[in-house]
């Protein structure tokens, strides 16, 4: 099908509460991933590649980083004359009327009547993965489906609302559950879902007028048997989001090469906003070993197993090790990092020790000094 007869939806907000520890000044997609992306650029770029040129960027609150990381898509060749990209926040404050997905649909109904696409490919910002839609549209073409969901078989993330699917050997979803699955392997959806724009529209009238907000629950559970919903199993590599150890775990997997490989594919690129910095600058003390070292740093002590991001200082006298040092973090002489998480413009002053586990990382909120 050609893709310039589809449009994106990105929810930025959906999961929030899932990564409290960094989404308390930020929504979701515009949390730092991998020592210079954001957990949005993976969506977003997944979209672009497959040549669609419209997309909505659905904002709730706290979208200040989300806007100024994004800007007008230029790195994402989105800054057009024509189409491009859109910015569209809530017409109304009420944090309570835009907790579904639903109602934030019901907020753009301008929107989808002024678009010419046919279709709508929905996405939550909580998946890091280079995924194919062009495969994934062809593959809802030929179905016949009224609705194609994204999914993986696996153990399913530990979300409120994990869709849970049961599907029959020509890929028809024949029953939905919401929550965590009791076999221990499921199927489950990734919230990548695509359809025809106007089947979208009807159903969200029928859901509006009866109260009911829930995406999952309130059209894909109730017209399961109404409309043809397929599932798409995502045959690349992707991390779910769905907590503080998975997004821990997830940026200690680019440490595998196989991982980076998988992810970072050179005709399907993984864009982010562009800055200019002089590389990353190594004292004589220096030991750094399997890291990923963003550019502007000055590392004068030791780091290993760790992803330190943009302009950041780490003195002499520090060993640093399966950590996450977010972008602008100051680390003193004689201070120990393990299992660590550190946001943004953190200060960590002489002779402190940080260690969390593997399984239970700390964090240390923005501009936090320790």
């Amino acid at each position: 099908m050609r893709n310039n007869n589809v449009m994106g939806i990105l929810f930025p907000s959906m999961h929030d509460e899932a990564l409290s520890p960094l989404t308390g000044s930020r929504p979701l997609g515009s949390v730092p991933f991998g020592g210079r992306y954001r957990l949005i650029d993976f969506a977003l770029s997944n979209l672009v590649n497959a040549g669609i040129s419209k997309v909505g960027i659905l904002t709730q609150d706290k979208y200040q980083s989300l806007m100024d990381h994004i800007g007008s898509g230029k790195s994402w060749d989105l800054s057009r004359k024509n189409e491009g990209l859109y910015f569209l926040p809530p017409v109304a404050m009420s944090d309570e009327l835009y907790a579904g997905r639903v109602a934030s649909l019901t907020g753009i109904r301008p929107f989808f009547r002024n678009s010419k696409e046919e279709y709508v490919i929905l996405s939550d910002c909580h998946v890091v993965g280079n995924i194919d839609y062009d495969k994934m549209l062809d593959a809802h073409m030929d179905s016949g489906a009224d609705i194609t969901v994204a999914c993986k078989h696996g153990g399913a993330p530990r979300l409120s609302d994990s869709l849970l699917l049961w599907m029959g050997e020509d890929g028809r979803i024949n029953d939905i559950m919401l929550g965590d699955c009791p076999t221990g392997e499921c199927d489950f959806g990734l919230g990548v879902y695509v359809l025809r724009k106007d089947l979208l529209t009807r159903m969200l009238d029928a859901a509006v007028s009866r109260n009911q907000m829930n995406f999952e629950r309130d059209i894909l559970l109730r017209h399961i048997r109404d409309v043809k919903i397929c599932g798409y199993r995502i045959p690349e590599y992707t991390a779910v989001i769905s907590s503080p150890r998975s997004y821990f775990r997830a940026n200690m997997e680019l440490l595998n090469p196989e991982v980076r490989a998988a992810l970072f594919q050179p005709l399907r690129p993984i864009y982010t906003k562009v800055r200019d910095a002089a590389p990353a600058l190594y004292g004589l003390h220096a030991e750094v070993s399997n890291s990923l070292v963003a550019d502007g740093c000055f590392i004068e002590g030791e780091v290993s197993n760790s992803i330190i991001f943009r302009d950041v200082r780490i003195a002499r006298d520090t060993h640093i090790e399966n950590s996450i040092v977010m972008q602008g973090a100051i680390i003193c002489e004689k201070t120990s990092l393990r299992c660590a998480v550190l946001d943004k413009d953190v200060v960590v002053k002489a002779s402190r020790n940080l260690s969390g586990a593997e399984d239970y990382p700390i964090f240390i909120d923005k501009g936090t000094v320790v």
